[in-house]
């Protein structure tokens, strides 16, 4: 049984790892994507341990909700991490990735012996169920049978090794015997470490001579993902717009449009009136590839709002600058029931947007 503990030259590896991100992304196994289901090999290696009967890929990748894990790391300023569980199926994860300097959601599928990371996308700073979207990758994680020697390519020129059942290692959240998979590519070597029921554990990046750790440091059950934004409020009066500061708070498998919703309903008090009617419903609400707010809403929203034109506009830029905002965009496309928006007083043509204002109304105390 062999031991890997924490280097003691990190702190020197540090100073010589500017830069790097863009050569790796701790935590995840190599960005190549492979077309199809790669077969795996057996060499005639034999694991130095062997693991507990019946033991699956899913064993050594579970499911965790409502559990954040914390990721430090060494010798690059993106090493460190969080991973939280927002949604998840009988087969499929959802994670949300946030080191610091972006927010990745990506989603890994669990089935026929294997672990397979199908859908990254990168700033996903708003929730959102991918579940279901199109797959857009298709990289094995982690491959059956569990034993020392099952290799499987990722792409060409890069593969994928069990190489160990029964590594100890030692980090902040604990000790574990862990798995070990060794990923290979030119000028490059990723080793990670998975230990039974919990997980990744450590990811070791070796390039020339840099070298880059990410190391569990601890798990925090039953939390929510918090998420702080703010929600515009029409006032009672001409064009007067109030905003308040709300913290959200997800658990897995939670809808965030609901949420949205309730908020939006809300009486928000004083001089403000809500910004959705009792019987308003968000059919969909997106971000498309330039950026811009995709926001469908059901009739209702137009049926039950019973305002001149005046207050109908004020209307229109809070809905802006709250799910504008809420994706960090400059435009929204606002569409009811899958249609342009057409009321008696405002039309918007195919296509047209509004515009997010950040520096809208007074703020409700």
């Amino acid at each position: 049984m062999r031991k890997i503990m924490m280097p003691v030259l990190w702190l020197l590896a540090a100073a010589v790892l500017t830069g790097c991100a863009a050569a790796v992304n701790p935590g995840a196994a190599a960005t190549p994507t492979a077309t199809g289901t790669p077969t795996p090999t057996v060499s005639a290696a034999q694991s130095t341990a062997t693991p507990t009967p019946a033991a699956t890929v899913a064993d050594y990748y579970p499911v965790r909700e409502n559990t954040r894990y914390v990721y430090e790391g060494m010798g690059n300023e993106y090493a460190s991490f969080t991973v939280y569980t927002e949604y998840a199926s009988q087969d499929r994860m959802q994670q949300r990735v946030d080191n610091g300097g972006t927010v990745t959601a990506r989603v890994i599928r669990r089935e026929n012996g294997s672990v397979t990371r199908v859908l990254s996308s990168p700033e996903a700073y708003v929730r959102e169920n991918l579940l279901d979207a199109p797959e857009t990758e298709r990289e094995v994680l982690l491959m059956e049978p569990l034993q020392a020697g099952t290799t499987w390519q990722v792409r060409d020129g890069v593969t994928r090794t069990i190489t160990d059942m029964a590594v100890e290692v030692a980090t902040p959240s604990g000790n574990y015997q862990a798995l070990e998979v060794v990923t290979e590519g030119p000028g490059y070597k990723i080793t990670d470490y998975y230990a039974r029921d919990v997980g990744l554990v450590r990811t070791v990046y070796l390039a020339g001579e840099a070298e880059i750790f990410s190391t569990l440091s601890q798990i925090d059950p039953d939390v929510p993902l918090l998420q702080s934004t703010r929600f515009h409020y029409p006032g009672t009066q001409g064009d007067q717009v109030f905003y308040r500061r709300k913290e959200l708070r997800f658990f897995t498998n939670d809808s965030a449009t609901a949420m949205y919703e309730a908020a939006c309903k809300e009486e928000p008090g004083g001089s403000a009136r809500p910004l959705f009617s009792p019987g308003t419903k968000i059919n969909r609400l997106t971000r498309a590839e330039d950026g811009t707010v995709l926001l469908d809403l059901n009739a209702a929203f137009l049926t039950e709002m019973n305002a001149g034109s005046s207050y109908e506009a004020t209307i229109l830029r809070c809905l802006a600058a709250t799910f504008g905002q809420l994706y960090q965009s400059e435009r929204l496309r606002l569409t009811i029931d899958g249609q342009p928006y057409r009321s008696g007083h405002i039309a918007l043509g195919e296509g047209e947007t509004l515009p997010v204002e950040y520096d809208l109304g007074m703020e409700i105390p």
